[in-house]
């Protein structure tokens, strides 16, 4: 009783709002402005040039595929008129003096051209499958590179949820276009006009009664289309936004357990797939009402052609071999609006997912590499912030102006409270961001005059949730240095003292760590993110909280693999744990983005009124 109790009581603390208004809420955060990209923004031209960029390389394949799709059409065009000839011209000879020699040429016209359907058909299929797969292969070659060099700012706003959503949802309906779509369309409209002439060329008069219902045809496609424009955009929506919540549910699934979260996040879900519900019901609707509309169209077309047509058979103004023709090209005529109907809400899915997908292609990198680099030779380390400002929120600054030495092989611990800036000045110096004014500069050079890949040699950071990739633990130090022999390997993980608890594994160093390294505890995992920065070899080392999470002997190995790892290198440590500021040659204790106070550890301590002089009989105090 006290859980189901506390449960309810956890759940009426949050405001009690009607699902509609949970639902816009819920809207707007996930469309706000603070996004990297506004995706209810329709981005049709961007849209259009991605599609045409991939489709570019294969212009010769396209154009063949063209003359296929002619070919295949003209053919099966053709049976209607080859019908006509048989029953007019085939028919009657036979009945007179017995002779099916025309009869048997239509016949064998019919093979063929049923053969050369078949054939082009089967080309066409093969051709047009083989283009849409290296487009889409391209597609998702261009997202990924694109989402990895992407800032960190972005990944900040954009969430993993929708990430997923781009790279698999939304390229799943571009597939669907690239493989039934075009072909539907092409052949519809093909379809249309052929079977528009030919119908005027197999009886004129008859031909004008049947196209009296193109307009009507027209005006109910263009309604289809206009509404099924603005629904296949929300349906992409209300789709990211279901992947969303659940993707990220399922991510934080031990703080939902861990805060009672269940039952909230089960209606936020269930409000987000019952708007997903809603809205496909909708285009369900729009198809209820636009296909039977041209299926009544097309029947009452029938029915006129067949009364009219009979008519003037029974008068002799019309052969009956011309009627059977004709009313199998109407018949003809009005499939292919099935067929633009099926297109419509392929082309309509895939354009708003081609339009997402543009949107987050065409969203610059915050940061940007110069057109020239400069090139760092023998790069020592010191590192300076020249008044260095920077601010996530406009208006609300976080480094005020920090100017800040780091002379090259210094270690320096940065301690102060949360928000002091103490991490922002370690994303700044690795280049996660860029400072809204001034300058950091390693060596004297600007980072921002220097490529990203060439920084990354330099400049690495090891951060306290020491991400583990699925593989072996081999793979995971190697990931410093993708170029490592097994010796260098060993080499890295014996110079941080991992070797010990590698060698105890099951199958060592081929041991596969599990999804984010949960073969392996906390501490091993902060050893095996030491030596992948071994074996990295920076000149300038960044640790952030990298043993705010370790138990006391953990703790104590990774203090002595810090001592290998720091040695010869510009290091800057970010940590609550005062045993691994020790290590430090200097601490800056910082507040507002501003330092309060700069020297070594043992000057700090003997000054005796500083804030980290008070920090340390805090900590000492602790431990007793």
């Amino acid at each position: 009783m006290s859980t189901s109790t506390s449960t309810d009581s956890a759940t009426r603390t949050e405001p009690q709002l009607k699902p509609e208004e949970r639902w816009r809420g819920r809207m707007a955060s996930d469309n706000d402005s603070d996004l990297p990209i506004d995706e209810s923004k329709p981005m049709r031209r961007e849209a259009r040039q991605l599609l045409g960029s991939l489709l570019a390389p294969y212009k010769k394949m396209v154009a063949v595929l063209i003359v296929l799709v002619v070919i295949e059409n003209l053919a099966r065009l053709s049976v209607p008129r080859m019908v006509q000839v048989g029953i007019d011209h085939g028919v009657p000879p036979i009945t007179r003096d017995g002779d099916a020699h025309v009869l048997l040429l239509v016949i064998g016209a019919l093979c063929v051209i049923v053969a050369v359907q078949a054939v082009s058909r089967m080309f066409f299929l093969r051709q047009s499958g083989t283009i849409g797969e290296l487009a889409l292969l391209e597609l998702r070659r261009r997202i990924f590179r694109h989402f990895q060099r992407l800032d960190v700012s972005f990944h900040d706003k954009y969430t993993s949820g929708r990430v997923v959503s781009r790279s698999t949802n939304d390229v799943e309906a571009i597939q669907d276009m690239l493989e039934n779509g075009f072909d539907s369309l092409v052949t519809a409209v093909l379809t249309l006009i052929g079977t528009a002439i030919l119908l005027i060329t197999l009886d004129v008069e008859l031909g004008l009664i049947c196209l009296v219902s193109f307009p009507v045809l027209v005006a109910l496609s263009a309604w289809f289309r206009g509404q099924s424009s603005k629904t296949y955009r929300e349906v992409r929506e209300s789709a990211a936004l279901v992947i969303v919540q659940f993707v990220e549910t399922m991510t934080g699934i031990k703080a939902v357990q861990a805060y009672r979260r269940e039952r909230r996040n089960q209606e936020i879900f269930e409000e987000v797939a019952e708007r997903y519900r809603a809205i496909n019901e909708r285009t369900f609707q729009l198809v209820a009402i636009f296909m039977p509309s041209v299926k009544l169209v097309g029947n009452i077309m029938t029915s006129i052609v067949l009364l009219y047509g009979g008519w003037r058979v029974l008068h002799g103004h019309m052969t009956v071999g011309v009627l059977t023709a004709f009313l199998l090209y109407l018949r003809m005529f009005f499939e292919p609006m099935q067929d633009i109907t099926q297109f419509f809400n392929t082309f309509q899915s895939a354009s708003s997912a081609l339009e997402k997908v543009a949107g987050v292609m065409a969203t610059p990198p915050g940061i940007k590499d110069p057109e020239q680099p400069k090139q760092l030779e023998n790069v020592r380390g010191a590192v300076e912030f020249d008044e260095v400002r920077f601010s996530y929120v406009e208006g609300r600054a976080v480094l005020p102006g920090l100017t800040l030495d780091i002379p090259a092989g210094q270690t320096v611990a940065l301690v102060g409270t949360t928000g002091a800036g103490k991490t922002t000045i370690a994303k700044l110096m690795a280049r996660f961001y860029d400072p809204s004014a001034g300058a950091v500069r390693l060596d004297g050079t600007d980072l921002r005059e220097v490529d990203q890949p060439q920084l990354r040699r330099h400049v690495v950071m090891v951060t306290q949730e020491n991400f583990m990739f699925e593989g072996t633990v081999a793979d995971n130090i190697r990931f410093g240095k993708p170029s490592a022999t097994d010796a260098e390997i060993r080499a890295a993980a014996e110079a941080v003292g991992a070797d010990h608890f590698i060698d105890k594994l099951p199958d060592g160093y081929d041991t596969d760590v599990a999804k984010r390294g949960g073969r392996l505890s906390a501490g091993q995992r902060q050893l095996v993110a030491f030596a992948r920065a071994f074996l990295a070899d920076p000149a300038v080392l960044i640790l952030d909280e990298a043993t705010s999470s370790l138990d006391i002997p953990s703790e104590r190995l990774v203090q002595r693999a810090l001592e290998t790892v720091l040695a010869d290198r510009t290091a800057l440590i970010i940590a609550h744990r005062l045993s691994t500021v020790e290590v430090a040659d200097r601490v800056l204790v910082l507040e507002h983005g501003e330092v309060l106070e700069d020297g070594s550890p043992d000057a700090l301590i003997g000054a005796g009124d500083g804030k980290y002089a008070a920090l340390h009989r805090a900590w000492v105090e602790s431990l007793a």
